[in-house]
């Protein structure tokens, strides 16, 4: 088998004294409402082998399941343009930096929720702290994807949210195909664990760590899926 990684990423990665392979498996570019399971049966079932583990890009999980939300779906209001304008913009994006984010915040949360969290976020930041309005806003808010072309152009138009009941998408997985999954949000600021099969026992530190660089990369790599497999079990 010839494993493949991105341009920029390593192949092999170190956690707790032992090395892995994380091989990106290519896709085609998946859209909305296409079958997740099939996805596995096509692309990762062929080079899959007990013991290794899958980290699954959240977005495609979230596409699969239709869980996404178009731009004129979405009256952005004064408010969002002007509290957008207070966002700093990070290496993962502009974030809510968009005013069409920073309107579904306030459609999802309210509007006392958001003006409370970006009330708090204004005073952490001159402490030094960043993060607060996401983390105050919750996984919803923080997780909201898309509504950006700069890096994946069929995506400027569209708002990718975070993938429904993940545990249990990762279960029916196993229960299909066999594939130990766990679903990650991963970006130029970290990574996050989402949602993992039950079968999977190795503690969430070691699955976000294992993929810290983020080797499915954040643009138009069509790698959703990585295959992590322990060095000494490859021949």
């Amino acid at each position: 088998m010839e494993y493949y990684h991105n341009p920029g990423k390593a192949l092999e990665i170190e956690v707790a004294g032992e090395r892995y392979l994380r091989h990106g498996i290519r896709t085609h570019f998946v859209e909305v409402g296409e079958d997740y399971l099939d996805l596995f049966r096509r692309y990762v079932v062929p080079v899959y082998r007990p013991g290794d583990w899958v980290a699954v890009s959240e977005k495609v999980a979230a596409l699969c399941q239709g869980r996404v939300i178009h731009r004129q779906e979405i009256q952005v209001t004064w408010l969002a343009r002007l509290l957008a304008k207070c966002v700093r913009q990070t290496p993962a994006g502009p974030g809510m930096g968009l005013p069409v984010k920073m309107q579904f915040a306030l459609d999802q949360e309210g509007r006392a929720r958001v003006l409370w969290a970006a009330l708090r976020a204004g005073l952490d930041k001159l402490r030094g702290i960043h993060g607060t309005f996401y983390r105050l806003l919750g996984p919803e808010v923080r997780g909201l994807d898309g509504f950006y072309g700069e890096d994946i152009p069929a995506y400027a138009d569209l708002g990718i949210r975070i993938p429904a009941e993940p545990d249990l998408l990762c279960d029916q997985v196993y229960e299909k195909t066999g594939v130990q999954s766990y679903i990650v949000d991963a970006n130029g600021l970290g990574v996050e664990l989402m949602g993992k099969s039950s079968g999977i026992t190795a503690p969430e530190t070691w699955l976000t760590e294992v993929i810290r660089d983020n080797p499915a990369g954040q643009e138009e790599q069509m790698t959703p899926f990585i295959l992590v497999r322990r060095l000494r079990d490859v021949g």
